[in-house]
C-alpha cells in the first residue's frame, strides 16, 4: 500500500529532534554520495598542531558543514529510494501520473520496514562517527594543555657570560643529580598498561579509545603514536604501538602506519615483534607504491643491498629515482638558487676520536686520518673558534670578519644560520673596500682585501637576491654582483647568470647567462658548470653538458648527481649503466635529509641524554639506508668500546636499559655500515665475530673481516687496528695457520700505517721474538721469523748527488701549489707568500753546504796522501844514508859525503864521466 502525501519520515522509535541535535552537534560526517566533507584537522592535531585557539570556530565551521551535508544526503537518499520505484512503476506500465509517488518504502510490507531499518542504520552510523570525531577533538584539547616535567628547564640552553654559564652548568648539575634515574623497561613489562596516568592524560587515552572502536582513523594513528614515542608523557609501550599500526594499516591502507609495520617488522623493536624481513620488505613496498617518501627510500636499498629479497639493480634504480625526483622538486623550489639543503647526518663515534677511541681508529690515525695539523680548528670546541675569530675580526683581521659571517650564514650542526649577524660581518668587510652609497673604491687592493670584499659582496648580494635577513630586493642584489664581477669573483658570475637566466631584475636573455656560467665554470664554480651543463642539454649538446655535469661531480652538487644518473639510467650517448645510475640516484636522495629523514630529531635527542629516542630516530634512517646513521645506531648498542668497562670497575654505575643492549642488532647495522665501505665497522665485525658477541664466534669470519678491513686502503682508509689483529691471529694460529714470519710483517704494517701504535707493536715484536727464536732453537714446525734480504747498492758521490737534486721532496714541492698561494678561508692561521722563498733560500744553503763539506773531504784527502808521500821520501832518504858509508869505504872515500858529492870526493864529474859532457855545456841544473 503507497503512501499518500509525504508520507512518513521517521518512524515511532526514533526521535526526530533527538535525530536531527545529534547530527547538528557532531563535527564531521563520512563523505557522502552529494557532499565532500572539508580537509580534516584530525590528522594534523595528531602531528602537533595546537587547535585550541581556533577551536570554537573551527567546531561551528565544522558543525555548519555537517548541516549542510546531512541535508544533501537526506536528498541523496530520497532519490536513490525514488529510482527503483519509479523503475518497477515504469515496468508494468503505469502511466497515471495523478496518483502520487512515496519516496519512501511501503510501510506495511517487508520493503517499507527494511528501508526504514536501513535509513536507521546510516543514521545511527553517521551519529557515532560524529561523536568520535568530537572525541578525537577533544582528546588533542586535553594532550595539548599538558607540559612535560621540567619542560622549561629543559629548553634552557647555554649562553654567552658569566651568569648563563654559571646557570647552564648547575641546571645540568640537577638533572644529572636529581633527574637521572635508570630507565623503566616497561615495554617488556606485563602490568605495563596498569601504569598510572595524569588526569588530562587518562581522559584523552579513554576519549581516543572510545573513538578507535568506532574505527576512528585519527583516533587509532594518534593511540600509535603514543605508545610508540611516549608523546604527551603517555609512557612507551611497543607491542600496543605494533598492535594500533597494523590495525590502521589493516582497515584503511594507511601508508603511514604500513611504514611503521615495515620499520618494527624490520628491526624487532622493543621486542614487539620478531624480526621479519620479508614482512618488513611487503609492508615498505605497499607504503612505497602509496607514495610514501621514507618507504621509498627503504625499498630501494633493500633491493640495493639484498635485504630480505635478492640483490635487483633496476628495482633499486626505480625506487631511488622516484626519491630523487622528489629531492630534485624540493631543492629546486623556495627562493632563487633553490633550497638550502642542511647537513644533520653525523658520526656520533668521530666527535670522540672514532670507534675505537683516538688514535686507535681510522679516523683519527694514520696519513688519512681524517684531522687537520696543528694550526686547523677542527679539534677546537665551536665556542673557542668563534672567540678567536672575533677576537681577530677586532684586530682588523679581514679574512676573521669574512669566516665569522660564513659562519652564520651557513650555520652548522651547533650553530644556527643567523642571516642577520652574517650581513653584519659582510658589511664591515665590504666597507673596507668600497663606499657603501656610490660604490668608490676606499683603499687600494694591495694587501689583497678587493679579493675578500668581492667574496662578501656575493654573499650580500645573494641575500638581497633571495630575501635572506632582509627584504627581496633584486636591484641591490645585482649593485653587490656588479662589484664583485669587477674583480672577477666565480660566485658573483654565477648569481648574475641566474638573475639574466630567470629574468630576475633584468631581461631574460640565455645568452648573457650563458657567459657569465662560462667565466664562473672556468673558475671551477660548481653551480656554474651544473647551469651551463643543462644549456648545453637543452640544445641538445651532450658532449660537453656531461663534461661540465662531471667537473661539477668532483664537488659533490646535487644537480650534477641526478643529471648524470639520469644520463646512465636512460643510456643517453653511452651504455646504459644500472649500478652507476642508482648510486648517483642514492646520493641525491640522501642530500635531501629534510625531506625524508629523521637525523635532526634524533641528534637532538642524544644531545639531551636520551639515547632510546636518538636510537628510534637512526634507525629509522639507517633502514632508509644511510651509512652514518647504521653506524651511530651500532656505535649506540655496542657494549664492548673496551675490553675493561666502566661498569664493571664502579658497581654503582646503573647499566643501561635493556633497549639499548642487543648485540645482534648492533651487529647487523655494523655489517651493513661496512658493506658501504666503513673501515671501522668491517673490523668492528671481526671483533663481534671473534668475542661471539650477539653471534656464534667463528674465527675464520673474524680473520676474513680483518683481512677485508686491511685490504679496503684504496677506499683511502687504513686501519693499524685491523693489521695488529691480523698479526696477532697469525702469532698465535686463531683463525689462520700459525705463522710468526707472516705475524711480524703485520705488525710491521701496522706501524707504518699508524705511528701512535709504537708501544703496542714494538712490545708484540719482542714478545714474537721471543716465541720466534725458541721454536727456532727447539726446531719447531712453526714458521720462524726470517732475515728480510738486505740488497745493497753501491752508488759514487755523482750518483748520489744526481739523485737528490732530481728528487721530489714533499717538502719543496706541492701538488697544489694554488692552494699555498691562495690560504683558505676556513682557516683562521694560514700562511704567506714568503713559503717559496724559505723553500729556495734551504735549498741554496743545502747545496751550499754539501760543496763545503766536498770541499773539505778533498783537503782532508790531499792532505793524508801528501803526508804519505813525504814519509815514504824521508824513508827513502834514511835507507840511503845508511848505505852511504859502506859505498865511501869501497871507493876509498874518508868522511861524511855532503849531498850531490861523487865517491871520489869532488862535486863536479871527472873526465871520463857519462855527464861530464853535459856538465861542460852547462846542462847541469837546467
Amino acid at each position: 500500500m503507497a503512501h499518500s502525501g509525504s508520507g512518513k519520515l521517521f518512524s515511532e522509535n526514533l526521535d526526530p529532534i533527538a535525530l536531527i541535535a545529534g547530527i547538528i552537534v557532531a563535527s564531521s560526517p563520512e563523505p557522502s554520495s552529494s557532499c565532500h566533507v572539508p580537509p580534516h584537522y584530525g590528522l594534523i592535531d595528531a602531528l602537533g598542531v595546537s587547535v585550541t585557539s581556533f577551536g570554537d570556530m573551527h567546531r561551528n565551521i565544522r558543525r555548519l558543514w555537517l548541516l549542510v551535508c546531512t541535508v544533501s544526503w537526506l536528498l541523496a537518499f530520497r532519490i536513490d529510494a525514488q529510482q527503483p520505484k519509479a523503475a518497477e512503476s515504469k515496468h508494468a506500465g503505469h502511466n497515471d501520473h495523478s496518483k502520487s509517488v512515496s519516496p519512501w518504502p511501503n510501510t506495511d510490507g517487508t520493503n517499507g520496514s527494511q528501508g526504514r531499518f536501513v535509513f536507521q542504520v546510516h543514521v545511527k552510523r553517521l551519529i557515532r562517527i560524529q561523536e568520535a570525531a568530537i572525541q578525537v577533538q577533544d582528546a588533542l584539547s586535553e594532550l595539548h594543555s599538558i607540559e612535560t616535567p621540567f619542560q622549561r628547564l629543559v629548553r634552557f640552553d647555554k649562553t654567552s657570560g658569566f651568569v648563563g654559564t654559571t646557570a647552564y652548568y648547575a641546571k645540568e648539575a640537577f638533572i644529572l643529580l636529581f633527574l637521572n634515574g635508570p630507565k623503566q623497561d616497561g615495554y617488556l613489562n606485563p602490568q605495563f598498561e596498569s601504569t598510572k596516568l595524569s588526569k588530562p592524560l587518562a581522559k584523552a587515552v579513554r576519549l581516543l579509545e572510545s573513538a578507535a572502536r568506532e574505527n576512528n582513523s585519527d583516533a587509532i594513528f594518534l593511540l600509535a603514536e603514543m605508545n610508540f614515542y611516549g608523546n604527551f608523557t603517555h609512557p612507551k609501550n611497543y607491542k600496543e604501538a605494533f598492535r594500533r599500526y597494523h590495525e590502521l594499516s589493516a582497515m584503511t591502507g594507511n601508508s603511514s602506519a604500513q611504514h611503521m609495520v615495515g620499520f618494527m617488522y624490520a628491526t624487532g623493536i622493543g621486542g614487539a615483534v620478531e624480526r621479519d624481513q620479508a614482512k618488513a620488505l611487503m609492508y615498505h613496498t605497499f607504503a612505497a607504491r602509496a607514495g610514501n617518501t621514507r618507504s621509498e627510500m627503504t625499498t630501494a636499498f633493500r633491493h640495493h643491498a639484498g635485504i630480505g629479497t635478492p640483490r635487483d639493480c633496476n628495482e633499486a634504480a626505480r625506487y631511488y629515482k622516484r626519491v630523487a625526483d622528489k629531492a630534485m622538486d624540493f631543492s629546486r623550489s623556495g627562493p632563487p638558487g633553490g633550497m638550502a639543503l642542511q647537513r644533520e647526518a653525523y658520526r656520533l663515534a668521530d666527535e670522540e676520536g672514532g670507534v675505537y677511541g683516538e688514535g686507535a681508529s681510522v679516523v683519527s690515525s694514520g696519513i688519512y686520518a681524517n684531522k687537520g695539523g696543528p694550526s686547523s680548528d677542527q679539534h677546537a670546541a665551536l665556542d673557542d673558534v668563534l672567540e678567536y675569530l672575533d677576537l681577530m675580526s677586532r684586530k682588523g683581521d679581514l679574512k676573521a670578519t669574512y669566516s665569522l659571517g660564513r659562519l652564520h650564514y651557513e650555520g652548522s650542526r651547533t650553530l644556527k644560520r643567523n642571516f642577520r649577524t652574517a650581513r653584519k660581518y659582510f658589511l664591515i668587510v665590504a666597507r673596507k673596500y668600497w663606499d657603501i652609497k656610490d660604490g668608490s673604491l676606499i683603499s687600494e687592493d694591495a694587501s689583497g682585501v678587493g679579493k675578500i670584499a668581492s667574496k662578501a659582496a656575493a654573499y650580500l648580494g645573494r641575500m638581497s637576491l633571495r630575501g635572506e635577513g632582509v627584504e627581496q630586493n633584486y636591484e641591490k642584489a645585482i649593485i653587490w654582483f656588479r662589484r664583485g664581477i669587477a674583480n672577477g669573483d666565480s660566485f658573483c658570475q654565477y648569481e648574475m647568470g641566474l638573475m639574466y637566466l630567470l629574468g630576475l631584475g633584468v631581461r631574460k636573455d640565455a645568452g648573457v647567462a650563458a657567459d657569465y656560467f662560462k667565466e664562473s665554470a672556468e673558475q671551477d664554480w660548481p653551480a656554474a658548470q651544473v647551469h651551463l651543463g643543462k644549456l648545453f642539454l637543452d640544445q641538445g649538446d651532450l658532449r660537453p653538458a656531461m663534461r661540465y655535469f662531471e667537473l661539477a661531480y668532483r664537488h659533490g652538487h646535487i644537480e650534477a648527481h641526478y643529471h648524470l644518473a639520469e644520463i646512465n639510467n636512460n643510456g643517453v650517448g653511452r651504455e646504459r649503466s644500472c649500478p652507476v645510475a642508482t648510486a648517483s640516484y642514492k646520493v641525491v636522495a640522501e642530500k635531501t635529509e629534510a625531506l625524508h629523514s629523521s637525523f635532526e630529531e634524533a641528534n637532538r635527542a642524544y644531545d639531551s641524554g636520551d639515547k632510546e629516542m636518538a636510537l628510534i630516530g637512526y634507525m629509522m634512517a639507517a633502514e632508509q639506508g644511510y651509512e652514518v646513521a647504521q653506524a651511530n645506531v651500532a656505535y649506540i648498542l655496542d657494549e664492548h668500546k673496551s675490553i675493561v668497562s666502566l661498569d664493571s670497575l664502579i658497581p654503582w654505575k646503573k647499566k643501561a636499559s635493556s633497549f639499548l643492549r642487543n648485540a645482534s642488532l648492533a651487529l647487523i647495522y655494523w655489517t651493513r655500515s661496512a658493506k658501504q665501505s666503513n673501515v671501522d665497522s668491517m673490523v668492528k665485525m671481526g671483533d663481534y665475530y671473534l668475542g661471539g658477541y650477539g653471534v656464534e664466534a667463528d674465527m675464520e669470519k673474524a680473520a676474513a673481516c680483518y683481512q677485508t678491513a686491511q685490504e679496503m686502503h684504496q677506499s683511502g682508509q687504513q686501519s693499524a687496528q685491523a693489521m695488529w689483529n691480523l698479526g696477532w691471529m697469525h702469532e698465535n694460529g686463531i683463525g689462520v695457520d700459525q705463522d710468526y714470519h707472516l705475524a711480524k710483517r703485520y705488525y710491521d704494517l701496522a706501524l707504518e700505517t699508524n705511528q701512535e701504535s709504537y708501544l703496542p707493536v714494538k712490545l708484540s715484536l719482542l714478545k714474537l721474538r721471543m716465541r720466534s727464536f725458541w721454536n727456532t732453537i727447539t726446531n719447531g714446525k712453526i714458521n720462524s721469523i726470517q732475515p728480510d734480504p738486505e740488497t745493497k747498492t753501491y752508488r759514487t758521490w755523482s750518483d748520489w748527488l744526481a739523485n737528490f737534486l732530481e728528487d721530489e721532496h714533499p717538502y719543496y714541492h706541492s701538488d697544489n701549489d694554488d692552494e699555498i698561494l691562495e690560504p683558505s678561508m676556513h682557516d683562521p692561521m694560514t700562511g704567506g707568500d714568503d713559503y717559496y722563498d724559505e723553500v729556495d733560500e734551504g735549498m741554496v744553503e743545502s747545496l751550499i753546504i754539501l760543496v763545503i763539506a766536498g770541499t773539505l773531504a778533498f783537503l782532508v784527502y790531499y792532505r793524508q796522501v801528501r803526508r804519505q808521500n813525504h814519509r815514504r821520501a824521508v824513508d827513502q832518504q834514511q835507507q840511503e844514508q845508511q848505505q852511504q858509508p859502506q859505498a865511501n869505504r869501497q871507493a876509498g872515500v874518508e868522511g861524511p859525503v855532503m849531498p850531490g858529492q861523487q865517491l871520489d870526493g869532488g862535486f863536479f864529474p871527472p873526465p871520463g864521466h857519462p855527464d861530464h859532457g853535459q856538465w861542460v855545456a852547462g846542462g847541469i841544473g837546467h
